[in-house]
């Protein structure tokens, strides 16, 4: 325990930080370390549980407040009343590792309205709204697609809030009736008296299962489940200049809520397939373009591939292969402010590899104009080798 972070450390907020400043921070961390965002990195991996740690802590009310007041070892499975030690040497206690957990110490040593160590209220399930749970959806796209913007038809399967019973789980007509096991309280306790006075084990009751409720006549459709699944199509705008790693969230279109929560949203996530000529630099485009020898030589016009179609380009004589020209605001428009970025094209110079008579007369001549001694070259290649393995 004591290797571990403070959790508000870990989520970078400070202990009167709102449920909302909770959640936002922590929404904020866990996309940015998220695994998929930062494959093979074990640094964020690492990071991403850690968060996830802190966050089921401090999202949860009663853990916050034991949290807030014992450190780790209030949470700590291991800690107090948990599986693996604690107070387990304790023989004859019972209890102390099964399902009433923490809370039964809790009760021990400071409840309180009763003789002994008294009895203190046991950890309720959450019986109020719940929220949805979010939903994650990876699309693959085409490079134009991401390039230009596209609408994209995504079909998900979740559970809605059933339309009969209108989430109650209940036949229409009829409503859920409180549990006479707990008289809606969702527990039940349990007094053992022991030399260091009475404890109080407090467990969710096997009746109505911690709601405080029980349905005598479920709904047909959902079964008394409230929800039911459904296949749903949903429209969405990618706009220009997504890329792979690119994140869409919709609110509202994850996992409808329990008892009036609210519903979770739904993550796309963005992969683009690779083009067949050009590679994408954030918002720059880079590409090949062939050329010919006489081209290269005499300088021309040439076509230049983009996303949007040819454009003439107008490369110098002696342009050598390798070189790297640029066409301005014809790359990728960026998320931010839809500026376009640039269009990178490197030539490349083909030499022919069959030649005809009178194509190698005509270039024999123009060695021999230009003073090009062919034979004297290679006599001077072979000797500059001898003279590197002396």
């Amino acid at each position: 325990m004591a290797s571990k972070r403070d959790y508000y450390e870990v989520l970078g907020i400070n202990k009167t930080a709102s449920e909302e400043e909770i959640k936002s921070a922590y929404r904020k961390l866990a996309k940015k370390y998220h695994p998929d965002m930062n494959q093979g990195d074990k640094g964020a991996e690492a990071k991403f549980k850690e968060l996830n740690e802190a966050y089921e802590v401090l999202s949860d009310k009663e853990k916050k407040v034991r949290y807030d007041q014992f450190g780790h070892a209030g949470v700590d499975p291991n800690g107090f009343g948990g599986t693996g030690g604690g107070f387990e040497g304790f023989g004859g206690f019972g209890g102390f590792g099964s399902t009433g957990g923490f809370e039964d110490i809790f009760d021990m040593f400071f409840g309180g309205t009763g003789g002994g160590f008294g009895s203190a209220g046991g950890a309720k399930r959450k019986s109020g709204p719940q929220r949805g749970a979010d939903l994650k959806y990876e699309l693959e796209i085409e490079f134009e697609e991401a390039a230009f913007g596209v609408k994209k038809d995504v079909y998900v399967t979740r559970n809605e809030t059933c339309d009969n019973c209108k989430g109650t789980g209940a036949k229409a007509g009829s409503s859920a009736e409180t549990c006479k096991a707990c008289g809606g309280s969702g527990e039940k306790r349990y007094t053992q008296n022991t030399v260091f006075g009475r404890i109080v084990n407090v467990k969710t009751c096997d009746e109505c299962h911690g709601e405080g409720k029980v349905i005598k006549e479920p709904c047909f459709q959902c079964k008394g489940k409230g929800s039911i699944r459904k296949n749903r199509k949903i429209t969405i705008d990618i706009p220009a200049g997504v890329d792979t790693g690119s994140v869409m969230p919709l609110r509202g279109e994850g996992e409808s809520g329990m008892k009036g929560g609210p519903s979770g949203d739904l993550y796309i996530y963005i992969r683009v397939k690779p083009h067949r000529l050009f590679k994408r630099e954030g918002t720059n485009l880079y590409g090949e373009v062939p050329i010919s020898f006489t081209q290269a030589a005499l300088g021309d016009e040439i076509d230049v591939p983009t996303l949007e179609g040819g454009v003439k380009y107008s490369i110098p004589e002696g342009t050598q292969t390798g070189t790297t020209f640029r066409i301005k605001n014809k790359g990728i428009p960026s998320l931010k402010n839809k500026a376009k970025g640039d269009l990178y094209f490197t030539v490349k110079v083909i030499i022919p590899k069959k030649l005809n008579e009178n194509q190698k007369e005509l270039l024999r001549k123009y060695a021999e104009i230009s003073g090009d001694d062919i034979e004297e070259q290679r006599k001077s290649f072979f000797d500059k080798v001898k003279d590197r393995f002396k």
